[in-house]
């Protein structure tokens, strides 16, 4: 009799035999190549999360207000760049399909045509953050106390929009073709520039003026540059180079009908996904800023740990796009579907590891970020409803990038429209408003949210409706 174990982890029995068209890899094989791809990619997130957390540290030492203006800027900045994650994911879908066909010129071409759009988007955002920063932070909630240093860090960080923005489509392009220990670089070497700087610019270090929040910013913007610069290099034609994607002065830049039309049409449906989710996080944001400083601090805290927790899976994710699209691409549903179980798999025990030590250690992290009495005790509580999240919001996250790695990302889209742009929202707004409980019943609010946006995600793909989606 097959053990229970082997039943549910063993790459042999996550496909019928019926639906097997070929060749199937070991279960050492199977998980190899998905952990080859994933752990990169999680080091990569995990590493920048846990940096952020630092920058956010180094803030929160200004002061609880300081911390919630800073915080106060993540959705609006996030709404800014939503057509860039949105295109992103075409960028990813299409160049991990050519990947699985051997069409390294249309890669190429895919990832040329993004840059030039992207450019051109980045400057047209950069200059409506710059412009608009007060008018962004005042629909984000800022209070009277947070809404002068919010607007100062929001302009500043705005206008290295376009640099951001092109660092993020060459590292999307990467992790398309399985290349993850590229961004892995890229990436964690920016931020620990950021890190450093921010030392330097907001305790006014070796002989810089002590800048605060604004040096903050400063950092971040320099950082962003030193990231295009190293992903501009990863592409840049050399010597002995190996790498899948190439790109050319001289290459033909001109926007090609056919690739344009196939970034729209998964980036299309990723830019209503990104649209719901920036606006119902931002209503989100919204309802619990306007609970009050100490509050929001609180929520900022437990936010950035609920965002760390987010990077394992999305890394995780990341390998489940990519090795999903590459089977397609190479005629092989039954591996994708295969490929797309076994990340689940890792998800689910990732996530239950990540629950315990978040119940147990609760106290001592929420105390990194902030000493304040009033914000420790808040942000405990919600510490329990941030570890009963991790397996819904793991799974999800993962199921998500496999169904886009398909290019299904219209069923992704809808479901994020009916969960955090409709239930998130409603059930805030009820918990706090109606119910009077506070901050918590925000936090369960987004539990509910993750709950059902996992079942529905779960059924989508165990339907295989996503086998025969062109891209």
């Amino acid at each position: 009799m097959i053990s229970f174990l082997e039943r549910v982890f063993s790459a042999k029995h996550l496909v019928r035999n019926d639906a097997k068209l070929g060749a199937f890899p070991t279960s050492k094989e199977a998980y190899g190549s998905l952990v080859r791809i994933a752990l990169p990619s999680v080091m990569e997130m995990v590493l920048i999360s846990l940096i952020g957390s630092a920058d956010s540290i180094m803030v929160g030492s200004l002061g609880p207000e300081s911390l919630a203006a800073v915080g106060l800027t993540d959705q609006p900045r996030m709404l800014l760049m939503s057509v860039f994650f949105a295109l992103n994911i075409g960028v990813t879908a299409i160049v991990a399909r050519r990947k699985g066909e051997g069409d390294r010129a249309d890669a190429n071409r895919t990832l040329r045509n993004a840059l030039v759009i992207l450019t051109v988007l980045g400057v047209i955002m950069g200059v409506i953050g710059s412009l608009f920063a007060r008018q962004f932070m005042r629909l984000a909630g800022a209070m009277p106390d947070t809404i002068d240093l919010a607007t100062d860090y929001f302009r500043i960080v705005a206008a290295a929009v376009p640099v951001n923005a092109l660092t993020m489509c060459i590292s999307a392009a990467q992790r398309g073709t399985g290349n993850t220990r590229v961004t892995l670089a890229v990436n964690l070497t920016a931020n620990i520039v950021n890190i450093i700087l921010n030392y330097i610019l907001i305790y006014g270090k070796f002989g810089f003026p002590k800048l605060g929040v604004t040096g903050a910013a400063i950092a971040t913007d320099i950082g962003f540059v030193v990231g295009l610069l190293l992903a501009i290099y990863s592409i840049a034609p050399r010597r002995k180079r190996d790498g899948f994607l190439t790109v050319h002065p001289r290459d033909d830049w001109r926007l090609n009908r056919s690739t344009v039309r196939s970034l729209t049409k998964i980036g299309g449906n990723s830019m209503l996904e990104q649209v719901a989710l920036r606006v119902g996080f931002m209503m989100y944001a919204v309802i619990v800023a306007r609970l009050g400083t100490l509050e929001f601090a609180a929520h900022q805290a437990c936010m950035k740990f609920l965002n760390l927790t987010f990077t394992f899976g999305d890394g995780i994710g990341v390998a489940g796009t990519a090795l999903v699209g590459q089977m397609l691409g190479a005629g092989r549903p039954d591996l994708s579907q295969m490929y797309g179980k076994i990340s689940q798999r890792i998800a689910m025990c990732v996530s239950l590891t990540l629950f315990g030590f978040l119940i147990g250690f609760r106290r001592p992290l929420v105390g990194l970020f902030s000493a304040d009495p009033v914000v420790l005790g808040l942000a405990a509580n919600v510490m329990i409803v941030c570890a009963l999240i991790q397996p819904f919001q793991t799974t999800s996250v993962v199921i998500s990038g496999c169904l886009r790695g398909a290019g299904d990302t219209k069923y992704v889209a809808v479901v994020m429209y009916i969960c955090v742009m409709g239930i998130r929202p409603l059930l805030s707004f009820t918990a706090v408003y109606l119910l009077h409980a506070g901050l918590i019943g925000a936090w369960l609010a987004t539990l509910v949210d993750m709950a059902v946006r996992m079942t529905l995600v779960y059924r989508r793909f165990a339907s295989g409706k996503w086998f025969g989606i062109k891209v």
